[in-house]
């Protein structure tokens, strides 16, 4: 997919209306606000990297607002990442009202209500990211929602070039590449998370917390081993079996199910890369499942839908 839209094409009163349409059908349904009225300008460019999209958003100051009823219909959770180029802007969710300036980006969850705002004309790029296709990467990635991440320096500073450089590259890409551009910009994404010590907050104390973090690393590095139990990660992190179940039963989950929701997540996500010429069965064998019915049976209940049904929608989502 790649669309590009400007109001300069439009009256002026029909400007507003046009660019609600234009937001809402990029990410998801949202109410606008526009402080200056029907002297609006702006321009939006979108592009599909795989199951993840990238845009550029100009625009005079907007007040968004996603509403409860605006998520009555939603199936698929997404998250936002959102890079402030010119303006400040103003995020409020979940009882947190945050800032976020020029050198920095911040994280935006799509299925609680929120406002997004700037006062002052903003270019922003944003990075749009179906929940299931994070969590395969990143564990409970709706501890993000609201936090702010450097972008001035390290890793920060280069997945926020890498971003801009692929924005601007993307027409001159294939599917192919621009499905695997998406991967470095997710591997990217998770590296400047995990290099965060805020990451490991969760329900427990802070040093059950970076053993949690620590074998949640060692089994995502290891999924596509059949032979992964809960004994090989205790083994492996240095812990035991017991005190293993105890720190995932703090976050509200066994070991085996977190086990099994990581791989049904990897095979989500290879299930709707266009790239991906495997079968729905050689996909389920990469990633530990060796009986494709139970495979289908846990995919189908984890995500509402076959593994057959998800690549068919994704490859009716390209054309």
């Amino acid at each position: 997919m790649q669309a590009t839209y400007a109001t300069s094409d439009v009256p002026l009163q029909n400007r507003r209306h046009f660019w609600r349409d234009v937001v809402s059908n990029t990410y998801f349904p949202l109410d606008l606000v526009f402080p200056g009225g029907r002297n609006f300008h702006a321009g939006l460019g979108a592009w599909s990297m795989g199951p993840i999209s990238i845009s550029r958003n100009v625009s005079n100051g907007l007040l968004y607002r996603r509403r409860e009823r605006h998520l009555a219909n939603e199936r698929e959770e997404c998250f936002l990442i959102t890079v402030p180029e010119l303006a400040e802007i103003r995020f409020v969710q979940d009882g947190k009202d945050v800032r976020c300036r020029p050198g920095a980006f911040l994280i935006e969850r799509s299925h609680l209500p929120y406002e997004f705002s700037h006062h002052d004309p903003a270019a922003l790029w944003v990075l749009k990211i179906p929940s299931a296709v994070l969590r395969a990467r990143i564990s409970r990635p709706e501890r993000l929602a609201t936090l702010q991440f450097d972008a001035s320096r390290s890793v920060g500073a280069l997945f926020v070039d890498t971003l801009r450089l692929a924005g601007e590259r993307i027409a001159d890409m294939d599917d192919t590449a621009r499905a695997v551009m998406g991967k470095h910009l997710i591997d990217l994404l998770a590296m400047v998370i995990e290099s965060d010590d805020r990451v490991l907050v969760g329900h427990s104390s802070s040093v059950r917390n970076g053993h949690l973090h620590r074998c949640e690393q060692f089994i995502r590095t290891r999924l596509d081993d059949m032979r992964l139990t809960p004994q090989m990660v205790a083994d492996g992190c240095g812990i035991s079996l017991r005190y293993l179940h105890q720190v995932f039963e703090g976050e509200g989950v066994t070991v085996c199910a977190y086990i099994r929701n990581q791989r049904l997540s990897m095979s989500d996500a290879m299930l709707r890369d266009p790239s991906c010429r495997k079968s729905i069965s050689e996909i389920a064998y990469h990633w530990g499942f060796s009986d494709q019915a139970q495979f289908s049976r846990n995919y189908r209940s984890r995500f509402g839908c076959t593994p057959s049904e998800a690549r068919a929608a994704a490859r009716t989502a390209l054309s």
